[in-house]
């Protein structure tokens, strides 16, 4: 509904792009409906678009012939899901100030858009899942300390991205929306701080876990 393309104009709610400046369009993105938002916008560009990769949950897969699907683990990531990342981190870090990329984003990414800031494995992304999911904290403060944990979180899938054109379109889980809880806003400035993480993880006493 929001999306339509008429000869070389690309129109996304009220922005219209034309596509006779843009030499690649990449498609990027993950979480649970990232699949099925893959499989739509290839309807819709098709054999404009240079390549793509997004991470879904296993079993949530959709037909596409430009975007690669990558099937992770969900809600604790794993393997699968670092190795997706990386391939997105790659071509987003790629793209020129000539190219477009389509970031699809939606509830599920923070799980399945895995990149570990330095001096983090793996194991420790899924520790502090783990123990985020058991306490009972809030989906906005679960984000909010997966944001400063994260090389693509809060913003950093948007700066690799930089200075390519880049459309965020979102499928919101979380109430009221707010763009930068959503998937840990991977494309959105970020407005928390390390210390509002820290908070999260004292006030629910993980500093052990």
């Amino acid at each position: 509904r929001y999306i339509s393309l008429k000869n070389n104009h690309l129109k996304i709610d009220t922005q219209t792009y034309d596509l006779r400046d843009v030499n690649n369009i990449y498609v990027i993105g993950a979480g649970k409906a990232s699949g099925s938002m893959a499989a739509a916008i290839e309807q819709i560009l098709d054999d404009r678009i240079t390549s793509g990769i997004v991470v879904v949950k296993e079993g949530y897969a959709a037909p596409t012939n430009r975007i690669e699907i990558v099937q992770a683990s969900h809600p604790i990531p794993n393997q699968a899901g670092l190795d997706g990342t990386k391939a997105i981190m790659n071509l987003a870090n790629k793209a020129s100030q000539s190219d477009l990329v389509i970031s699809l984003i939606s509830g599920g990414c923070s799980a399945l858009l895995i990149a570990p800031a330095s001096g983090l494995s793996l194991s420790d992304i899924q520790i502090t899942n783990n123990a985020l999911l058991r306490c009972g904290a809030t989906i906005n403060e679960i984000n909010t300390v997966r944001k400063h944990l994260s090389l693509v979180k809060g913003g950093k899938l948007a700066r690799l991205a930089y200075p390519a054109t880049l459309i965020t379109l979102i499928v919101s889980d979380v109430v009221g929306s707010p763009l930068d809880i959503i998937g840990s806003g991977p494309t959105i400035f970020d407005r928390s701080t390390p210390k509002d993480a820290l908070d999260v993880i004292t006030s629910y006493r993980l500093e052990k876990d």
